[in-house]
């Protein structure tokens, strides 16, 4: 059999060689792709963010549906909104109200399982514990002792005070921190600026209330935080009303927490009170 030439062998070497990358080429190939990849991020950012919004109002569409369903099966009265635990500067100290709420549980930090939800009046109307949850919630369970875990949290919403809040706390409370029983009482603000859910901030929610001092309440002091929205939807949150829809608020300052107590700040304080203003107020009680 007739052997390769030698000739023949540099022949090939030359042509695999002009086939191949230079290190300039793939240098050059690495910095294009380096480009693409900085220019598709953000915007596969900014979609993932709008896909999580987009779930979270599903979400609060869901629960006030759940909400509706519970006003006509119980000849037009309001989900009980009974959860209620008092706070110090640790936290919850495991206080506050008990009886059926339409969730129930005092740190939500703590919550392992689904229980407190499965528990809850709203439950029976929709059996998706993940309805409960804002998919931008990144934030993760804790033991008693404030260790973190793994685990993400089991729910990111919370019911406002100003619907059938506190009644079976202390009836004393509804003169000083009002709320509607039954929706045909429903007049001011009327129900489509009443808000119902909110999307509350993972370093405030402890209960299953949502709660701030009424305007202009000479019983509480003014502008504090007792519970803050959330801060995940840049720089917004999601809230749904009592005609059943939902609106996405953006912040003017970011909702940050880092006191119990917190004071308002001169940023937030606008936004401070157009939340105050979607709620009941003492003045509307008669």
């Amino acid at each position: 059999m007739r052997q390769p030439s030698l000739a023949h062998f540099e022949k090939l070497t030359f042509r695999n060689r002009d086939n191949a990358f230079t290190l300039i080429e793939l240098l050059v190939v690495i910095a294009i792709i380096a480009v693409l990849a900085a220019l598709l991020l953000p915007a596969l950012s900014k979609a993932k963010s709008q896909a999580q919004n987009i779930a979270c109002v599903n979400n609060l569409k869901q629960l006030n549906v759940c909400w509706h369903l519970y006003i006509l099966d119980n000849n037009d009265s309001l989900v009980p909104n009974n959860s209620v635990a008092t706070v110090t500067t640790n936290g919850s100290d495991g206080a506050g109200a008990v009886g059926v709420s339409w969730c129930v549980g005092k740190n939500e930090a703590t919550e392992l399982s689904p229980s407190n939800i499965v528990n809850g009046l709203l439950y029976q109307y929709n059996t998706q514990p993940g309805i409960y949850h804002c998919p931008a919630d990144v934030s993760t369970a804790e033991t008693d002792t404030g260790q973190a875990l793994p685990q993400p949290r089991q729910r990111s919403y919370n019911m406002s005070q100003s619907v059938n809040g506190y009644p079976n706390y202390d009836p004393e409370l509804f003169e000083t921190i009002p709320m509607y029983s039954k929706f045909t009482q429903i007049r001011q603000p009327v129900p489509s600026a009443l808000f119902v859910f909110i999307d509350e901030n993972e370093d405030t929610i402890l209960d299953a209330e949502f709660g701030m001092p009424p305007a202009n309440s000479m019983y509480y002091e003014q502008n504090v935080w007792w519970d803050m929205p959330s801060n995940r939807h840049s720089q917004g949150a999601n809230l749904s009303f009592a005609d059943a829809h939902v609106e996405h608020w953006k912040w003017r300052a970011p909702m940050i927490f880092y006191d119990w107590i917190q004071s308002v700040s001169s940023q937030q304080m606008s936004d401070y009170h157009r939340i105050q203003n979607a709620m009941k107020q003492p003045v509307d009680n008669n």
